[in-house]
């Protein structure tokens, strides 16, 4: 078939034609979003799941939503090399200079304005040279505020502040930050407290987080009113007839159509992961002749889509690991299961339990693999073991 016209897109963070099975994440949120919007509180939200099941997709969608309802929504991505204030100043600035385009300041946002402007003299200290941040707000900074050089303490002063102007200005703040269990972990304590103040104050302003399942420990660890100040949304695999609703509307839009086998496969080969649909999807439309497209179209595809996922999915985090850290994964696929004992890992690298936990917790934190409970350990990437097993084949 023409690859023009291939629906399907496989890609990090891309829409896909078709957004199945998430209605009830979506649905939360209006509500979440219309809540606040009403002056109601709310808790602020994170999506909490694996790699490749459309979380960032999420995220964006929920702020096309809040800008549909004239909210203040800006969407940042957490990583290692840069810090939160870094991240949260172009953003902070930028919205409250909006609050007041085309008229005069008024005090609320004026103050919002000095307070970010102390912030940023702080911290702009501790932000690498490479952050080049424009701090020339036209304003003096409010001294005594937000200036102290503690982050946790600093950071609920202004977005108190920065709350406090989008109240007067009758907005609310949607703030949504994606891989947020990249936040070190006294930056992700400061932001949980500071939208605790916020909380507490009823302000307009609310965090929408998206990040893996280890992102559940790092919050109760950072402040034990996490949980109630967070709902935890889990975003899975779809369900089969999502799966198949992925799949089989964008082809029907273009003519074209499944069989029954070859739907089966697919969702046999992909276990129902979205982006892993979104890859097979492409490869069948590029494979097949014609319509119907068959099981032996799903076949063919099947080997390109591996090795497509091979070559960047599964590499680009493979290739940041270590030796040792390489070796501790082909251990948990010796061991097998969704999820492996950290006991049995360590018999299998033939070492003490005690010695691997330096490993492990490099791998958490590099994002490869979580906890699910005590002393267990799963991958955060599904069908990684997969490709480990090719791996150790080549």
């Amino acid at each position: 078939m023409d690859p023009a016209h291939n629906p399907f897109a496989p890609g990090a963070g891309t829409p896909p034609p078709e957004l199945a099975g998430r209605d009830f994440i979506l649905d939360g949120m209006q509500t979440t979003l219309e809540r606040l919007r009403l002056g109601r509180p709310h808790r602020s939200v994170i999506l909490v799941g694996l790699r490749g099941v459309g979380k960032t997709v999420l995220l964006n969608r929920i702020r096309e939503i809040a800008e549909e309802k004239d909210f203040r929504a800006f969407l940042i991505e957490a990583h290692e090399e840069k810090s939160l204030p870094a991240l949260l100043i172009p953003p902070l600035r930028k919205i409250l200079l909006a609050l007041d385009a085309g008229k005069n300041l008024n005090e609320k946002v004026k103050y919002g304005l000095r307070v970010l402007k102390s912030f940023a003299s702080v911290f702009r200290a501790k932000i690498n040279l490479n952050d080049q941040v424009d701090l020339e707000l036209g304003i003096g900074p409010e001294i005594g505020t937000a200036d102290s050089g503690d982050l946790e303490h600093d950071l609920s002063e202004l977005l108190v502040a920065v709350a406090e102007g989008a109240r007067d200005r009758n907005t609310t703040i949607c703030l949504l930050i994606d891989e947020i269990q990249y936040l070190k972990e006294k930056e992700l304590s400061a932001l949980i407290m500071g939208l605790h103040q916020v909380s507490q104050r009823q302000l307009p302003l609310v965090l929408v987080g998206a990040g893996l399942p280890l992102i559940l420990g790092l919050a109760g660890r950072s402040k034990s009113y996490a949980e109630r100040l967070f709902e935890f949304p889990y975003v899975g695999k779809l369900d089969e007839e999502s799966a198949k609703t992925a799949l089989e509307l964008p082809a029907a839009a273009q003519g074209m159509h499944f069989t029954p086998k070859a739907l089966a496969l697919v969702l046999e080969k992909t276990q129902c992961y979205p982006y892993f649909l979104q890859q097979w999807g492409y490869e069948a439309w590029n494979t097949a002749m014609q319509t119907p497209i068959s099981e032996n179209d799903i076949q063919k595809a099947t080997e390109k889509a591996i090795r497509q996922l091979d070559q960047s999915f599964f590499r680009v985090r493979f290739d940041r690991l270590t030796k040792r850290e390489k070796d501790f994964l082909f251990a948990m696929m010796s061991v097998g299961g969704d999820q492996q004992r950290s006991g049995d890992i360590a018999e299998q690298l033939g070492v003490k339990v005690q010695s691997i936990g330096p490993l492990r917790s490099s791998l958490i934190k590099k994002g490869m693999i979580y906890s699910p409970a005590h002393g267990d350990n799963a991958f955060t990437v599904p069908l990684f073991d997969g490709f480990l097993h090719r791996q150790q084949r080549s």
